[in-house]
């Protein structure tokens, strides 16, 4: 008997006669076509989707259970391609530095997981913290803790005072002078160094911080903080490595040097201008908006005492732009990767950014693709995740409500599977 057959038997006894699960939905999100269809089973054997049937279809083993979604809507697991799951807002979080230990927020990190997880989000890009995501990238790999797949990209690059250099705002004694090492770059030779260190620390791809932030303690929210030399030689040596780059940008000159230099996603894209949209289709470059976080710092900033007072203005002056300059991207036909920023606010509330792209004009079918299939692409996966079909992961949530009526529903996930297993229902 040739291998193929014998592997397409073993495989279809699998089918037959081990444990499966059926899964009966109401309603299906085919994210591919972006339609909504009715009546479907879908087959999930070990790990992946074995099969989707039309019609409500009946185990063929005992042994197979069967999973009643005949009043959901069924759809893909979620990708969110900007999140922090080392850390989360809180009024001491400048603090927390000085006086906690790396196993205090490894611990922390491993509740931020689960409910993220519980949100419907089983895959997630981590765009920076201290190594420990690379940690529990590696715990929930190995199945010894709850939690989304994780791309990350360690440590984020900064130069000398830009908005990843990790000694911002402490005294002369602690500032030092960090190198490649700790992620911060200063010339092409810097920049060769620190892609090839994040390599050697186990990252998933590179995350440069190409302008000035909001949280950080630094004046500029806004200025070119690399040079388009420094980022090219970041995205080529990246792409020795398998690494694609995400770069965090506010303002248009940085959002320009980065998309030149060959970054594959733009953060934010506050201060985007229509010269940079028309640039940022021209290189196939991704939008990933955060408009969640805009909303939320903006929101904090009122707060007296909630920021260091360096950072107040740049998050009232930052934050609201963010959400209206989505909605002209979008429709200017910039392509758009979901993503929140989750950790500057709280983990778990993921599917609030949805609601707002919608308001901003975004169509909800697209909304959810964007958080499906777009990222799929933009990580490799785009046979594996983002869609319910044959040989994909299952990776399968539903709502009570079908979000393409009612985009609200994504904040209320019912049912989480993950990999074939069951982590909400």
């Amino acid at each position: 008997m040739k291998l193929s057959i014998y592997l397409s038997v073993l495989f279809t006894t699998t089918i037959l006669f081990g444990q499966n699960t059926y899964l009966h939905c109401g309603k299906l999100i085919d994210t591919k076509e972006g339609k909504v269809l009715t009546n479907k089973t879908i087959v999930v054997s070990g790990k992946k989707i074995f099969s989707v049937e039309n019609g409500f279809v009946e185990p063929k083993s005992p042994e197979d259970q069967v999973i009643d979604l005949k009043d959901k809507t069924v759809m893909p697991g979620l990708t969110d391609m900007h999140v922090h799951m080392e850390m989360e807002t809180s009024p001491d979080k400048y603090l927390e530095g000085f006086i906690l230990n790396d196993v205090d927020f490894a611990f922390r990190s491993l509740h931020y997981a689960e409910v993220t997880l519980m949100a419907g989000f089983t895959t997630v890009r981590d765009l920076g913290g201290s190594g420990i995501n690379v940690s529990l990238r590696n715990a929930i790999n190995q199945g010894l803790v709850v939690g989304p797949r994780i791309f990350t990209a360690e440590k984020s690059l900064a130069t000398t005072g830009g908005h990843a250099d990790p000694t911002n705002g402490v005294n002369n004694e602690l500032m030092g002078d960090p190198g490649p090492k700790e992620g911060v770059v200063n010339s092409v030779e810097d920049a060769k160094k620190a892609v090839r260190q994040r390599y050697k620390n186990g990252a998933d791809l590179i995350k440069i911080t190409a302008t000035g932030g909001v949280l950080s303690v630094a004046k500029s929210g806004q200025n070119p903080q690399f040079t388009v030399e420094e980022i090219k030689t970041i995205c080529e040596t990246a792409k020795d490595y398998g690494f694609h780059v995400a770069a965090h940008a506010h303002g248009d000159e940085g959002m320009q040097r980065a998309i030149l230099g060959g970054v594959k996603t733009i953060e934010h894209g506050t201060l985007m201008s229509e010269e940079t949209m028309e640039l940022m289709k021209k290189y196939d470059t991704y939008l990933v908006p955060t408009i969640t976080a805009g909303k939320t710092v903006a929101d904090n900033a009122k707060i007296e005492g909630y920021y260091p007072d360096i950072v107040v203005p740049k998050a009232l002056g930052i934050g609201p732009k963010i959400q209206d300059t989505f909605g002209k991207a979008y429709k200017k036909g910039v392509g758009i990767a979901f993503g929140t920023d989750a950790g500057v606010f709280f983990h778990g509330e993921n599917g609030r950014e949805f609601a707002y792209m919608v308001e901003a004009g975004m169509p909800a079918m697209k909304a959810i693709q964007s958080a499906t299939i777009t990222p799929a692409i933009i990580l490799n996966m785009k046979n594996e995740t983002g869609q319910i079909n044959k040989g994909f992961f299952a990776d399968i949530i539903a709502t009570d409500e079908d979000p393409t009526q009612d985009i609200s529903a994504m904040e209320k996930v019912v049912f989480v599977m993950k990999e074939g297993k069951i982590y909400k229902q």
